[in-house]
């Protein structure tokens, strides 16, 4: 794996980068609301539509500053192995994700097991389906527990300098341990963060937590195309990038966490606007964040 940390500094065509205060632009639907009914008659629906309308979400993305040279050769403990493909579409009927689970302790299994779980190469689905339910029990609620799913400490070596926040590739997220806790202390929610087992040849060696992060949020419906009909023998759909551009569906973001991981494409990591807040308040470098649209 490979991917450096980044600076600090103003905007970019590519987004903000972590740094001076966001600035605040009211919304046209926060100043007319004293003219519609009070909030208690709203239904559940649109009240969480206006809250998402007033808060604005971002894209992580490494900051691609030369100054950061820090590399991670490392990788997680456990996996959940591929699915071999329908022999009629060709297609993994389970899909796949990024999803990473670096707090999710296996070693309390059978050594065979773990065995058979430190390797993704492909499996007849029956046999997925045994390894996925033996992970279940162990996993948070709500797991996207399909192949490909990563579990355990990151293991390896590191080397070069880091930021505080570092993006190895554009689905993992690890921080230096005080910029979490600075982090945390802010009041930012969804910050779980897991000690990694990374070598470094050097006296001041980072101390790095991987973040494990909850899936959440949809795609809106008006930025996906079509799709095909699904495999009439495995029931397998064929997937389809992400959209470029793209918009997040507003009913579907969560509340009660300020980082979470796309559902519908686990490559994603989005912030809120409380977290891009606190980052650029405390200065801490090594990502950049692209402001999202939301319907």
């Amino acid at each position: 794996m490979g991917g450096d940390g980044a600076a600090a500094g103003g905007t970019d065509p590519q987004g903000l980068r972590a740094g001076p205060a966001l600035r605040h632009r009211r919304s046209p639907q926060a100043v007319t609301l004293r003219c519609l009914r009070p909030v208690l008659c709203f239904s559940l629906l649109d009240s969480q539509g206006r809250r998402h309308e007033l808060m604005k979400f971002y894209q992580l993305g490494r900051d691609p500053s030369p100054r950061y040279t820090g590399n991670l050769n490392a990788k997680h403990t456990w996996v959940l192995p591929g699915v071999e493909t329908c022999p009629v579409c060709d297609l993994h009927s389970d899909g796949g994700t990024a999803a990473q689970y670096p707090c999710v302790d296996l070693s309390g299994l059978t050594s065979e097991d773990q065995k058979k779980l430190s390797s993704a190469w492909p499996v007849p689905r029956e046999e997925f389906i045994r390894r996925c339910e033996l992970v279940r029990p162990l996993a948070p609620p709500g797991a996207d527990l399909k192949p490909g799913a990563t579990f355990g400490p990151l293991r390896g070596t590191g080397l070069g300098f880091f930021g505080q926040l570092i993006m190895q590739n554009p689905w993992s997220l690890c921080m230096r341990r005080e910029a979490l806790e600075r982090l945390q202390s802010t009041g930012v929610r969804g910050l779980l963060g897991c000690p990694t087992q990374v070598r470094f040849r050097t006296k001041h060696a980072p101390e790095l937590r991987d973040i494990q992060l909850e899936v959440h949020g949809r795609f809106h419906p008006d930025c996906l195309p079509t799709r095909a009909p699904p495999c009439p023998t495995c029931g397998a759909v064929r997937d389809y990038s992400v959209p470029d551009p793209y918009w997040l569906d507003a009913t579907s973001l969560p509340e009660h966490v300020d980082l979470f991981r796309l559902a519908d494409a686990s490559t994603l990591l989005i912030a809120n606007e409380r977290l891009v807040d606190a980052v650029r308040r405390l200065e801490l470098d090594g990502v950049v964040f692209k402001e999202l649209e939301t319907r």
